[in-house]
């Protein structure tokens, strides 16, 4: 069974979430139904706080045939591009909307994965989009933490509409 989301303004959206200690069988078994839950959506990446689980865990899968996972614990952000682009974004945590976010068009990110191994990659495009989206959420930060105060009040207005027909 599928946690459901946090929604916002739930205040652990806005709380960085705690290291793991160790990549162990609890922590395989959280990033499974991390991927359970972000396939479902469908998304392309979640962050264990998005479910109400206050510890730094991702996972992003951008592969056409949505089968090569990346499972992230303890990640950091080692280096970014200096070029940007803007792209759509969007988050279960506030469900109905999306805007668009300016982020690099590269980041190279370390992690410990599934093995408990560190690995240092870079990752472009939507890869680097999804992760940098992820490890904001693992900082307490949404995507509309990015926005201008205006296009913020607005997407957020949006939001609160949305919520109100249903």
């Amino acid at each position: 069974m599928a946690r459901a989301f946090l929604l916002w303004p739930d205040p652990r959206l806005k709380t960085a979430a705690a290291p793991v200690a160790a990549v162990d069988e609890a922590v395989r078994a959280l990033w499974a139904e991390m991927l359970e839950a972000m396939y479902a959506m469908p998304g392309i990446g979640l962050a264990a706080p998005q479910i109400g689980e206050m510890l730094r865990l991702a996972v992003i899968d951008c592969s056409p045939g949505r089968d090569a996972p990346i499972r992230m614990a303890n990640p950091e952000l080692v280096s970014a591009s200096v070029e940007t682009a803007r792209g759509s974004e969007a988050s279960p945590n506030l469900p109905g909307i999306g805007a668009e976010v300016e982020r690099p068009v590269a980041a190279t990110l370390r992690w410990l994965d599934d093995a408990g191994q560190t690995v240092e990659r870079e990752l472009r495009g939507l890869w680097a989009r999804s992760a940098l989206h992820q490890l904001d959420h693992l900082d307490g930060r949404l995507y509309i933490d990015r926005l201008s105060p205006l296009r913020r009040r607005m997407v957020v207005e949006k939001y609160r509409k949305a919520r109100r027909r249903r």
